[in-house]
């Protein structure tokens, strides 16, 4: 029977975008398109007229999103819910409605004019921004700007989507996604977006799956043709051929059984055959996903990335909102362990600065970036201690590279800490400190760096891209991010080795631990504790079950005597045969 890489490479309909929400699908497509708003640029004699229709358009288009968020907030975890409010704060913004005003008045030209005009001004230098990030807020600008010129033209939206099909679209905005899965919608399918847009954000909340960024779908794709997303590779087949259908409809059908046996193992061990127990802990993104952290049995929270806090408020929340979030989360994981990792900006991920750098990537980004501005910092580790009261929270920094990072960050976190006791603020006066190994200098000087913290966690993310000076988002030289790489696993086995030289806990949180294929080398080399997504837990835990710790050991000084890729790779395949284990989650 062919494998899934196999039915992928000799599709000729096989198209490709950014897996934005997992899940596997086979329905009818609908292509959703909006009606192209006509501008009138026209003169008007009224300016009174004028300024009432705006008053007019902006409290219909104020109801609207009131009637989404309510929506929104039904279907789904309200800290993503926010992105509307944060769209009705638009709506609000004293400067911009002051503006369009005052160019009512001196300008005499239709409102819609104006409104398209001045809105678009802030559209084009988010869109112009080499941020992500930033480009995906133009977008959700075009929706608002959209919303109110449609309501000065009195126009409505009307769509006459069926129920049960997956929608293609050239784009999607948040209150499109919303509005949209009201009609059972089974997928969602986009040429423009990435993974944090908020049509993407909502998407995996709404347990939609969604492939965006894929090149010219909606001139491939036609209304009515049957297609098949694979939300977990990012895959699209395009009317399938029968063996496709078959072959992904068994696919699915697998992948619902599995995910029905694998809740058997909810309150097993994630323990060894020879009585080897792992820590499986939890890498959450936002606080939505605490249900799947606790469902899943995760034995903590192994890094809680507090940037997409950033990026779903659209702003940075200020230091009372922080401790809200936080200690709402370490309420809900009590007694368990929540790690939470000071805001990683910069690079591929969010950047709030207004400037630009030649290599974002060697640039200014983490701790760098936290300890350039200090008072953010200061913000942040004051909301994490206020919220530590519950004793079970610990701190971590990311993009660690120097002694002379962490001795500077500690002296703040103390300042921090002095300042608290002196408001006669309760907080955790031993809250645990700990860093992120992701870049090489790190990690040779494990050790120096393990003495002056109290726990190690390692980003393989980071750590491959910079080993091979390969940018893992780059398509071009993609196949050379390999982490099975000899030097990776070396790279791997020092770190684990120095950390508990200076008898220090170490952990790995990056993508690396959620592949079936690396989870028993890693055992092998050392780790005791992986950070993964809540819903890798089942698939990792059965693995684990299935595997002999000290054939693991055997299996990671194999790999450490290995040369290339391939060997290690095959060595990989080869224990799983010899110990009949099935890679569970293949399958998807």
């Amino acid at each position: 029977m062919k494998n899934f890489k196999q039915i992928f490479k000799e599709a000729e309909n096989a198209i490709t975008g950014i897996a934005a929400a997992p899940g596997i699908v086979i329905a009818k497509a609908y292509l959703f398109t909006k009606e192209k708003l006509e501008i009138n640029d026209g003169d008007i004699s009224n300016i009174e007229e004028a300024k009432s229709n705006l008053v007019e358009a902006l409290a219909k288009s104020k109801k609207e999103l009131n009637k989404i968020f309510a929506i929104a907030k039904e279907k789904m975890e309200g800290q993503r819910a926010a992105i509307f409010e944060a769209q009705m704060m638009i709506l609000d913004d004293p400067i911009l409605l002051d503006n369009i005003n005052k160019r009512i008045e001196t300008e005499k030209k239709q409102p819609e004019y104006i409104v398209n005009n001045e809105i678009s001004k802030y559209q084009q230098l988010m869109a112009h921004s080499h941020e992500a990030y930033m480009n995906e807020r133009a977008s959700d600008i075009e929706d608002i700007k959209n919303r109110i010129i449609r309501n000065l033209q009195k126009k409505r939206w009307i769509s006459k989507i069926q129920n049960d099909m997956i929608v293609v679209s050239d784009s999607l905005t948040p209150s499109d996604t919303i509005l949209l899965s009201r009609c059972d919608v089974r997928g969602f399918v986009t040429e423009h977006g990435g993974l944090t847009s908020h049509a993407a954000i909502i998407s995996r909340s709404l347990d939609i799956p969604a492939v965006v960024g894929v090149h010219n779908v909606t001139k491939l794709i036609k209304d009515n043709d049957t297609i098949i997303i694979d939300g977990f590779h990012g895959y699209i087949l395009i009317n399938p051929n029968e063996e496709q259908i078959n072959f992904f409809s068994a696919k699915h059908e697998k992948l619902i059984e599995l995910q029905k046996s694998l809740a058997e193992l909810k309150d097993q061990p994630a323990k060894t055959i020879d009585g080897h127990e792992i820590q499986l802990l939890a890498n959450v993104d936002v606080t939505g996903e605490i249900d799947l952290v606790i469902t899943n049995d995760a034995k903590g929270i192994g890094l809680y990335r507090t940037e997409q806090i950033i990026e779903e408020l659209g702003e940075i929340p200020n230091e009372e909102e922080q401790t809200k979030i936080y200690l709402n989360l370490s309420t809900r994981i009590y007694p368990k362990p929540l790690i939470i990792r000071a805001f990683d900006i910069g690079g591929d991920k969010f950047k709030f600065l207004d400037f630009t750098e030649p290599n974002p990537f060697l640039g200014l980004r983490g701790i760098r970036l936290l300890l350039e501005n200090e008072n953010m910092f200061r913000t942040q580790i004051r909301a994490v201690l206020k919220a530590s009261s519950n004793k079970n929270i610990q701190f971590m920094l990311p993009m660690v590279s120097s002694i002379r990072e962490i001795r500077k960050s500690l002296a703040i976190i103390n300042e921090c800490k002095n300042e608290l006791k002196h408001e006669k603020i309760n907080f955790d006066k031993d809250c645990k400190i700990g860093i992120m190994i992701e870049v090489p200098s790190a990690a040779l000087l494990t050790y120096e760096l393990a003495e002056i913290v109290d726990f190690i966690s390692i980003g393989t993310n980071d750590l491959i891209q910079y080993l091979m000076a390969v940018d893992r988002g780059n398509d071009l030289v993609s196949n050379l991010y390999q982490e099975f790489h000899p030097a990776v696993i070396r790279t791997l086995s020092h770190i684990v080795k120095e950390s508990k030289r200076a008898h220090k806990s170490v952990s790995l949180c990056g993508e690396m631990a959620a592949d079936t294929l690396a989870i028993p080398l890693l055992i092998g080399l050392g780790l005791n504790s992986l950070s993964i997504s809540p819903t890798t837990i089942p698939y990792a835990k059965r693995i684990i079950r299935s595997i002999s710790y000290e054939k693991a050991k055997i299996l990671g000084d194999e790999c450490l005597a290995s040369g290339t890729v391939e060997e290690i790779t095959e060595k990989l395949q080869k224990f799983f045969k010899d110990n009949s284990i099935t890679r569970t989650r293949n399958i998807i």
